[in-house]
């Protein structure tokens, strides 16, 4: 069994680690920049080591700063939350070299879903769904019009080491190829280090729909039901639900043992989520995201298990603790992502929080990492807190959500509230009809 757990993260999802430790009897290390340390899970810790000044590259990312600081307090499995070095395929190695157990799968397996067009051969191979597209990077534009043609106008060219909306480009017609092309493989250069794309068909009004999957690494895999994050704003999530208001029990049970058969026939260790676009009744799938998720807590709200517990538990080679037939979903659970920024311009809003009340009640849960007087520094996501939600249905879960959000109060920045305050009262979310560019074209439409 893991004896101490280094927390290679900050903010909300350090401390929801860290609670996670606490309860299952682990010993608990976190790390921290100079910024962060009045943080509230460094005050919580066990044991704290500072590894560097607040820029990510030379702390949070900083691997040979971690890895000493497993090795000063002797620290026997890290675990890296998301972002940073969650899905950093090397780090993963580099602790297996050190005999230190990461608490995620194995660098092959980030390796493989890292990269975009190999992850759909994969996905492909392994009987998942997938969009028409490209078999691979397209190298010019005479093999990207050919592609296009095959498939059908709109296409969406993607970098292939991508994510996050950045070097993805929509062609519509053939005279819009070229220029797409071009600004796609620029911005990736730009952003990846690499600018190798591919092209899929671009399906126009698609809902966004992920399954959380977990696999025990000895070809054992289970699904714990699907989120629907349709409502993006420049291709980031700010609302997460589950289950989905689009599907029905036999989309679910057949997508969800399509994924479960997937990570099992991969040999996959620990969480992953299997995300797919969503559009008249057929999935197509995005990519895997090889960590746990910023929206995993409507999942436990729903199923009512733990999946921090879980994942310490198979690194632990402890496998499932729950076999499919055990997973019931119960109710529905709505998450929002509470952001310091402006709510209308979405620009950042670093500052001192001068009073920090969260909701309460039944069915009520807030993931936060600060609190009154705790100073927002700029140089990190600007995510401060998500509010998770639980009812036995959409509709009571609505009706509470409306309620938490006015109990809401965060003073002294600038926050996403108000916004979520307008969602909760549209006709469209209320009746769960929304796709992935809904909201955008709803900010387009309020800011006019």
């Amino acid at each position: 069994m893991i004896q101490k757990i280094l927390i290679a993260n900050r903010g909300e999802i350090a401390l929801r680690v860290l609670r996670a430790c606490k309860e299952l009897g682990i010993q608990t290390v976190v790390v921290h920049s100079t910024a962060d340390a009045d943080a509230m899970h460094v005050r919580l810790a066990d044991e704290s080591v500072c590894i560097g000044p607040p820029p990510s590259r030379d702390s949070y990312l900083n691997i040979h700063q971690i890895v000493a600081a497993c090795e000063i307090t002797g620290a026997d499995a890290v675990h890296p939350g998301y972002g940073f070095l969650s899905e950093n395929a090397k780090f993963a190695d580099i602790l297996a070299a050190h005999n230190i157990t990461f608490i995620g799968p194995s660098g092959d397996h980030i390796r493989i879903m890292g990269d975009k067009i190999e992850a759909k051969r994969t996905a492909k191979r392994l009987g998942i769904p997938v969009v028409p597209g490209s078999e691979g990077a397209v190298t010019d534009e005479k093999e990207a019009k050919r592609v296009a043609a095959e498939i059908g106008y709109p296409v969406i060219i993607k970098a292939s080491a991508g994510g996050g909306g950045r070097g993805m480009k929509v062609a519509r017609t053939e005279d819009d190829l070229e220029v797409a092309l071009a600004t796609a493989r620029s911005e990736a250069g730009a952003a990846f280090g690499d600018d190798a794309v591919y092209i899929e068909k671009y399906l126009e009004k698609p809902r966004h729909i992920e399954l959380q999957v977990f696999g025990d690494g000895f070809g054992n895999g289970v699904h714990f039901g699907e989120r629907d994050c349709s409502l993006q704003r420049r291709h980031q999530k700010v609302w997460e639900e589950a289950n989905s208001p689009a599907l029905n029990e036999e989309a679910r049970a057949r997508i969800g043992g399509i994924c479960a058969k997937a990570v099992a026939d991969l040999g996959y260790s620990g969480a992953g989520t299997i995300e797919f676009l969503y559009e008249n009744g057929e999935f197509y799938f995005i990519e895997m995201n090889t960590r746990l998720q910023v929206e995993h807590p409507v999942t436990e709200a729903i199923t009512g298990i733990d999946l921090v517990h879980e994942q310490i538990r198979v690194a632990s080679g402890g496998g499932l603790s729950v076999r499919q037939e055990d997973i019931k979903f119960n109710g529905h659970a709505i998450e929002c992502r509470i952001n310091a920024e402006d709510p209308r311009t979405f620009t950042p809003s670093p500052g001192t929080i001068t009073h920090f009340h969260t909701p309460g009640g039944l069915g009520i849960r807030v993931d936060s990492g600060v609190y009154s007087g705790y100073k927002i520094p700029p140089y990190y996501d600007s995510l401060i807190g998500k509010l998770i939600v639980h009812g036995r249905n959409r509709v009571e879960c609505m009706m509470r959500l409306r309620r938490a959000l006015d109990e809401f109060v965060v003073d002294g920045i600038k926050t996403t509230l108000p916004l979520f305050r307008d969602l909760v009262g549209n006709a469209d979310i209320a009746n769960g009809d929304y796709d992935i560019h809904w909201l955008e074209k709803y900010l387009a439409a309020t800011a006019e």
